[in-house]
């Protein structure tokens, strides 16, 4: 570990270079004289309070000739002639450089020894808006930002105990990227905890430019094939808040909106936050619904596409279902080409302009509409089943499960076409097979509370239950 030199001018002339102090405009250095001795301040433009370092910078030319007489140490010279309250006074220069880097002053002193870092920056970022994927028709409308620092004070906001703890780590060689884990000092699982604080510290990656994402990448165990969703997201405080009370585990990674909820079973994205602010009896009625409709657009093409092939199969009142329309392409490859095109669909969606949107989904309409009917290459029942499973996939909140019962679908269509009914079941017990076999990040297992089996924890990921002192 490098520490600073006893000779001011050294010092200086190596932050100057290692900073970038004229290689880089917005690394701002500034010499004041302090009763009679040389000072020197770095910041990175843009980080730095202004009001607060001129407020301090105006104090410090003030001082008297003889101020600073006897003072031989940075700390002394905090005490008494800083007056912001985030400061600390190291000597390794190591991290002296990457504080400065996250948004610290450096102030160095003639005469003294060691650096101050006055954490007096104030980052550029949005307000509290309410996230776009997290909208509900009651309750607060505020979400994360990237910033953290606002992030953390909005579940302090919340959580008013002095147990709610925020554990500060930096990942990345290169990147310095702040993370946080949130919990409850009382409630949280020590295994859990130990598990995943050596998971973090076992992180070796140059940087985390993608944010919790490239963390989940980071920690997650190497299932590449499997496509489920490892971990929840979201970028409202009152869910984040709502799972540190039940004993979860929230990570927050610095430039990132949404934060992390561990551990993450399969089960838990059957809740969303909307049922939370109705009655009992209404949340549990959406909850089952989004369950129900979710499970119906993971089979209801496949099934379909069996009971064409199979006529003879199905009883006379439902006759109507193996009787569709004829079209140019085949049914599994209509069934196939509507899959491809809402993708490409959602993926132009992104990039298109708000003053373009309302005649992009006009076109997209015709495209996958009338257009196609009336020319023969797709048939009308076939729009309305792929138009009920892109609803169905927006009644999910996560778009990784979403994506992920996307792939599984196609996969189970593929196998029915291919082996026909054993095709099916081989299909579902594959499904069954994969979902068994998944790793969580850390945590108990994938299926939990079904395995292990806990009978009050599967029957409130069902059903909505009141408000309790054990129920948040």
């Amino acid at each position: 570990m490098e520490r600073l030199s006893d000779n001011y001018w050294e010092n200086t002339r190596h932050f100057d270079a290692v900073l970038g102090v004229g290689r880089s405009c917005d690394m701002i250095a500034r010499d004041y004289f302090l009763s009679g001795r040389r000072g020197r301040l770095w910041v990175v433009d843009g980080y730095g309070k202004d009001e607060t370092l001129e407020r301090m910078g105006a104090f410090w030319l003030s001082l008297a000739p003889q101020a600073l007489e006897g003072l031989s140490s940075m700390a002394d010279f905090a005490d008494r002639f800083i007056t912001f309250s985030e400061v600390s006074i190291t000597s390794d220069v190591e991290d002296i450089t990457t504080s400065v880097l996250l948004g610290k002053s450096l102030l160095l002193v003639e005469g003294l020894s060691g650096a101050a870092l006055i954490d007096a920056k104030d980052y550029p970022g949005r307000g509290v808006d309410e996230p776009p994927d997290g909208k509900v028709l009651r309750g607060s409308h505020d979400g994360f930002i990237e910033a953290m620092v606002p992030n953390m004070a909005l579940l302090r906001r919340r959580i008013r105990d002095p147990q709610l703890t925020m554990e500060a780590h930096r990942l990345g060689d290169r990147s310095h990227t702040d993370t946080v884990l949130c919990y409850l000092e009382d409630r949280v699982d020590r295994s859990l905890l130990s598990e995943l604080r050596q998971k973090l510290d076992g992180v070796d990656v140059a940087s985390l430019t993608m944010g919790q994402e490239s963390v989940a990448e980071a920690i997650r165990p190497r299932q590449w094939y499997n496509p489920f969703p490892k971990a929840r997201f979201t970028e409202r405080p009152d869910s984040a808040a709502a799972s540190i009370l039940e004993g979860n585990i929230v990570l927050m990674v610095d430039n990132s909106p949404s934060v992390m909820i561990l551990p993450t079973t399969f089960f838990d994205f059957t809740q969303e936050a909307n049922e939370f602010y109705f009655p009992p009896l209404i949340g549990s009625y959406l909850r089952l619904l989004r369950v129900i409709v979710f499970l119906i657009s993971l089979l209801i093409t496949p099934m379909w596409y069996l009971a064409v092939s199979h006529p003879e199969r199905l009883p006379g009142w439902l006759s109507f279902l193996s009787e569709p329309e004829p079209a140019s392409l085949g049914l599994l490859w209509q069934l196939l080409v509507v899959e491809f095109l809402i993708d490409v669909l959602k993926l132009a969606s992104l990039n298109t302009p708000d003053s373009l949107s309302n005649s992009f989904s006009m076109l997209g309409a015709l495209i996958l509409g009338d257009f196609a009917v009336r020319s023969g290459w797709l048939g009308p029942e076939v729009l309305v089943y792929m138009s009920f499973v892109s609803v169905a996939a927006f009644a999910q909140p996560s778009y990784e499960m979403g994506y992920a019962f996307k792939l599984l679908r196609v996969t189970l269509l593929l196998l029915t076409a291919a082996f026909d009914m054993w095709g099916f079941f081989l299909g579902l017990a594959g499904l069954v097979l994969l979902l068994a076999t998944t790793k969580p990040l850390v945590g108990r297992g994938y299926l939990y509370p079904l395995i292990p089996f806990n009978a009050k924890a599967l029957r409130r990921l069902f059903l909505r239950e009141a408000i309790s002192r054990d129920n948040t």
